[in-house]
């Protein structure tokens, strides 16, 4: 049998992010064989992945992707146990790395996307070899795959990564994508969405359910005002613009300059750059939603 040095356990160890007994044990069992020690090592975090499969993930992260065009993105929820290993690197990156998997392969659904190929295994195994470094159990909780064909897509996630947004922007000139102009807008809207969770990007994109509830509100908060019933609808109106108001994105005040409407800043950003900027729709993670 060959003999397992303090310089092969390290070298294991560094290979594969695994504990130290574990590199030893791994290194024993394949007499010393390095790669086949990292075989072992990777059957034996199968093993410890099934058995962390039924922790509880109330920690975790937001990951977005967006391509070089700006033409495919994702946002994707990964959940962990705990809050340290949420804000680890090594799993953010991880979580980042999914959701440009998930843009590219166009899963229909999380199932669909576990059985994609990342780095030469499937996702799946690549998350159970990840829940085995990191040693906490891990799942891929939701993702929204957003394509375009006319503009662009921008994202925008939150420090604490727990908030993010995919933005959908129409513009006809490909060359806007990469103005440092329209750059700063769509940043800017896109942490706007992240910031103040609109109900829709325009008055038609708002469901209309969402509407409707909105409106018995304001006829129950008109018919108890004491007003003749003949002002109701007035009221009722009344109250729905402001909400829109608030609402909308493109109606609400720019967070960075109040006395500006997101609408009136795309027309302006349209205006200095010479294409017609439009917001069509938007994407908005919390975590844990």
């Amino acid at each position: 049998m060959a003999k397992v040095t303090a310089a092969m356990v390290k070298q294991l160890r560094e290979m594969t992010d695994s504990p130290m007994m574990e590199c030893k044990k791994a290194l024993v069992e394949a007499d010393g064989d390095i790669e086949k020690a990292v075989d072992v090592l990777r059957t034996m975090g199968l093993a410890k992945a099934v058995k962390r499969a039924g922790r509880d993930t109330n920690e975790g992260t937001i990951a977005a992707f967006v391509s070089e065009d700006g033409k495919v993105g994702s946002l994707l929820e990964l959940t962990c146990e705990t809050d340290f290993v949420g804000t680890n690197a090594k799993f953010c990156d991880f979580a980042a790395r999914l959701a440009e998997v998930a843009a590219v392969a166009n899963p229909a659904d999380v199932e669909g996307l576990l059985a994609a190929e990342m780095n030469g295994n499937t996702v799946d195994a690549e998350l159970k070899e990840m829940i085995h470094v990191i040693g906490e159990n891990m799942k891929i909780q939701r993702f929204t795959r957003v394509e375009v064909e006319d503009g662009g897509l921008v994202s925008y996630i939150h420090h604490n990564g727990k908030l993010a947004s995919l933005v959908q922007f129409a513009f006809s000139n490909p060359d806007t994508y990469n103005n440092d102009e329209f750059k700063t807008f769509a940043h800017d809207v896109a942490m706007q969405v992240v910031a103040s969770a609109p109900a829709g990007a325009t008055r038609e994109s708002v469901p209309a359910d969402v509407v409707e509830h909105e409106k018995e509100i304001y006829r129950a908060q008109a018919a108890e005002s004491g007003r003749p019933e003949k002002f109701w609808d007035n009221i009722v109106n009344g109250r729905l613009k402001k909400f829109y108001e608030e609402s909308v994105l493109t109606e609400q005040d720019f967070i960075k300059d109040p006395d500006t409407t997101v609408g009136e800043l795309a027309s302006k950003v349209s205006k200095s750059i010479g294409d017609d900027v439009q917001i069509v729709d938007f994407v908005r993670y919390q975590f844990g939603e």
